[in-house]
């Protein structure tokens, strides 16, 4: 049993299933630091719900995100020894410095949000959720400093063998992370902006008695949308002069990179050409009463991250058959064990990224569907004079 094909199917769904939950997880803190921003800057009781509700949103998928980021780790070691053996001293130091980012920093401030809430000083607690966003964007930007030095080697010089470190940064200089980062952002946007839409849809739809908080929330998910859409399109279109600079094959005779390329490129502009629509009738006050278009918005929470699964595909497929562009094959990349070995960490990765991807939106949903009274049950902590 060949190993090779089995461990890519491994690292395509478990890096392709995590991505999902990290496309959320920034859109969606996102658009609860603003909220959380104006509700501390103007008050008012509505504002501070929302945060309350979509904030519980995410820390549930963040949650669960974790648990996958871990498992994904795994690969490193058990599957893809060759890599770690050839690149590691340039590819382990931005997975390291996100590790510290992603588990000490952001954990850490995100904690002190959630448990600070009532305690802390307004400004305080406002401070530690932007604290929390803007360490998961960082964190964001360390994995695609990885990713795209897989794409583009720079930085990096060949001594014994192997790759080593030459110009940290380089690493952040380079054309393929110049390119994608601002496209991995926008689609994180357009999740978080899509999820919020539609969950506030499904609440018109329901008839909810939550009119004002799910206008104020439904404004802030299309806007946002229309945001994501529009940077995703612009970017995923400069990344085509880019990669020509050092990929210049990329797109040229593999029938599979073109299908799921055209397929993210109609997905694409349907999310634009979907949140333009929803923000023209939005403030020409006409959304609410079109609930044809109400109800196409509670399915079109999909609509993003098949898009990313699409984009991530093409990214990925079309620097075969090379792991490290032009300096490592995938083929000398994989852990020197039996086929069977990799297919049996493969279906136990795969049940358990399903077990949690089930337990995440089956959470999201049960808390979507209950509304805002589920947030604003919880109870409030005394407040602490002089923090």
């Amino acid at each position: 049993m060949d190993p090779l094909p089995i461990a890519r199917l491994q690292f395509a769904t478990t890096t392709s299933l995590h991505f999902l939950f990290v496309l959320l997880t920034l859109g969606l803190v996102t658009m609860v630091a603003i909220m959380q921003t104006r509700a501390t800057l103007r008050g008012g009781e509505q504002l501070h719900r929302m945060t309350a509700f979509w904030g519980r949103l995410y820390v549930v998928n963040y949650a669960l995100g974790i648990v996958t980021g871990i498992v994904m780790e795994f690969q490193f070691g058990m599957t893809w020894t060759g890599l770690s053996a050839f690149a590691g001293d340039v590819f382990g130091a931005p997975l390291a410095i996100e590790t510290l980012v992603a588990f000490f920093l952001e954990s850490t401030f995100l904690g002190l949000w959630i448990f600070g809430r009532g305690r802390m000083n307004k400004w305080l607690h406002l401070a530690m959720l932007w604290l929390v966003t803007l360490t998961a964007y960082a964190s964001a930007l360390f994995i695609m400093v990885a990713n795209s030095f897989l794409q583009n080697p720079v930085g990096s010089r060949m001594e014994n063998g192997v790759l080593r470190l030459d110009d940290f940064g380089a690493l952040f200089a380079n054309p393929a992370l110049v390119a994608s980062l601002p496209h991995v952002i926008g689609a994180a946007l357009l999740t978080g902006g899509f999820f919020v839409t539609g969950v506030s849809a499904y609440h018109f739809l329901k008839r909810t008695s939550e009119i004002d908080f799910f206008r104020r929330s439904l404004r802030i998910g299309v806007v946002t949308s229309l945001l994501g859409s529009v940077l995703v399109v612009q970017a995923g279109f400069a990344q085509f002069a880019e990669v020509a600079g050092y990929q210049p094959d990329k797109f040229k005779g593999s029938v599979s990179v073109g299908l799921p390329l055209g397929m993210m490129i109609m997905v694409g502009f349907f999310a634009f050409f979907a949140s333009l629509i929803g923000t023209l009738l939005l403030f020409r006050d006409r959304l609410l009463r079109a609930r044809p278009v109400l109800f196409l918005m509670v399915p079109g929470i999909v609509v993003p991250f098949v898009a990313a699964i699409l984009g991530w595909l093409v990214r990925e497929i079309g620097r075969q058959p090379w792991l490290v562009w032009g300096k490592l094959r995938t083929a000398d990349a994989v852990a020197d064990v039996s086929g069977g070995q990799i297919l049996f960490s493969f279906i136990a990765f795969t049940l358990l990224f399903v077990v949690l991807a089930i337990a995440d939106w089956v959470l999201l949903a049960r808390i979507a569907k209950r509304g805002p009274a589920v947030a604003a049950a919880e109870p409030e902590l005394p407040v602490l004079s002089g923090v």
